[in-house]
């Protein structure tokens, strides 16, 4: 698994309390430590959560070590990041990003 700073880590097991019960937006992040473009990716995701702070929570889950979840919400390309809000998936991103369009997409949603 990737480590960033500021973003953290579920799995099938604890997808549920952390992500959909969450009482903010949460940006989950489906990677595997074999993506190149998940590597390129994480240290935009660092920066973002950094700078949104409290607003939306970033978190990533290894697609290989937890199938179940990337099946439940149709994930077939890496890296693929899901924003939910309340429980329910909203916005759905394929695909390393700079920082600045991500922040431009999310921006809706914090």
């Amino acid at each position: 698994m990737i480590t960033t700073a500021g973003v953290g880590e579920v799995t099938d097991a604890t997808f549920t309390d952390e992500v959909l019960a969450a009482e903010v937006p949460v940006l989950v992040v489906f990677t595997a430590d074999w993506c190149p473009s998940c590597r390129r990716l994480a240290p935009v995701l660092g920066a973002v959560a950094e700078e949104l702070g409290g607003r939306l929570a970033i978190v990533q889950i290894d697609a290989d070590a937890n199938p179940r979840t990337p099946v439940d919400y149709g994930v077939l390309a890496l890296p693929t990041l899901v924003l939910f809000r309340d429980g329910r998936p909203v916005a759905s991103l394929v695909g390393a990003r700079s920082r600045r369009r991500l922040l431009q997409e999310l921006a809706d949603a914090v």
